[in-house]
């Protein structure tokens, strides 16, 4: 049991737990813990919930803006190859574990909830045998830290069926309630209004992730004639390391490139389909808020891209194109009888609210609430 926090009483009813969250790194990680912080919240306004960190990582900018505290901890990256640094993972290893305890004792924790990555694994360690782990599990295959931390976990929370976890439990990616809650249609005009945007033609959003992604900007821009003439608008974020121009057709829907996507709500409303990438955190926002996409997988690391977005693809909610096969033709022959169709529009976007991301968020603080005896 962890000690009181002092001025608080804790017992077996109406205490006030105390919720660390470890998922940093990237936003991946982040932004999952962030929405179940959000959750936790609401469930309990009593409850504390602090974040693990480290100095180099996202969390030092995306954790305090949503207004939580952020404790730091030496990171653990785990080398892919044979390495020099292999050989000094043992002491730092030790030496993050150590620090992690003595926060995890500071505040008192009454569970640890991880998301992966090198923050989550110390974090595990530490609280083995001492407070208790709830594990959230994003992609279909997991991580070497959740991997390891499942393995003495209370709960295990996955996003998909099938993930090789035990005790693993499906739940969807937890997501920020503005997300979730996004009324795409009350929003459109708005939406288009804001991004200058023809405000009754059907609409493509594109994007390839925050740095944008070379194959996707070049067969998409490529087929801007094609969209023009079939009267389809194109909202497109190239990245903003990347440049775009494209022709403009006078008397045709809008294309509009920008670098980045500040207002990622109004994206999601202005689109009646996207083209993407499908990262985990993607693939779930773009489910949630029901847009029919066209998925094209990022070719690097394991192919866990291409297995987050076959569920999306198996309910109907989706295309899937692989990068190599990406061009303009083939972004022509499958975007525009998709988004000029507004009753193949409609199915699709029905089947992607189907797929269960929308409610992750508060199963997954309930999950952790019980565990912390709550």
């Amino acid at each position: 049991m962890s000690k009181p926090v002092k001025g608080t009483e804790r017992s077996a009813a109406g205490r006030a737990p105390v919720v660390v969250v470890a998922g940093g790194g990237t936003a991946g990680h982040i932004e999952p813990a962030l929405a179940l912080a959000d959750a936790v919240k609401r469930l309990r306004p009593d409850a504390e919930v602090i974040a693990l960190g480290t100095e180099r990582g996202l969390e030092n900018k995306l954790v305090p803006a949503r207004g939580y505290p952020l404790e730091l901890i030496p990171p653990v990256p785990m080398p892919r190859k044979p390495t020099p640094e292999l050989l000094r993972l043992p002491l730092k290893v030790r030496d993050s574990v150590r620090r992690t305890r003595e926060v995890l004792d500071r505040v008192h924790a009454d569970v640890v909830v991880g998301f992966g990555g090198y923050v989550a694994l110390p974090a595990y360690l530490a609280a083995r045998g001492r407070t208790p782990i709830v594990v959230h599990e994003a992609n279909k295959s997991a991580g070497l830290a959740n991997k390891v931390g499942a393995r003495f976990a209370s709960r295990v929370a996955v996003a998909v069926p099938g993930t090789p976890l035990p005790k693993a439990e499906v739940v969807g990616i937890p997501l920020r309630r503005s997300i979730t809650s996004l009324d795409r249609a009350a929003l459109r005009a708005e939406a288009r209004e804001f991004f200058d945007l023809d405000p009754d033609a059907p609409t493509l959003l594109v994007f390839g992730g925050s740095q944008g992604a070379a194959s996707i900007n070049s067969a998409v821009s490529g087929a801007a004639k094609d969209f023009a003439e079939a009267g389809v608008g194109v909202l497109h974020a190239h990245g903003p390391k990347n440049s775009l121009v494209v022709q403009e057709f006078p008397g045709r829907p809008a294309y509009v490139p920008v670098p980045y996507l500040e207002r990622m709500d109004l994206a999601y409303a202005a689109a009646d389909a996207v083209v993407c990438r499908s990262g985990a955190m993607t693939a779930a926002e773009v489910s949630a808020v029901g847009l029919p996409a066209v998925f094209v997988p990022l070719p690097h690391g394991n192919g866990e891209q291409a297995v987050n977005a076959q569920p999306a693809v198996d309910a109907g909610a989706a295309l899937m194109v692989a990068d190599a096969d990406l061009t303009a033709q083939k972004v022509a022959e499958l975007v525009i009888p998709l988004v000029t169709d507004a009753d193949r529009v409609a199915r699709m976007s029905a089947a992607a609210v189907g797929l269960g991301h929308r409610e992750a968020d508060e199963t997954l603080a309930r999950i952790v609430l019980e565990a912390a005896g709550a």
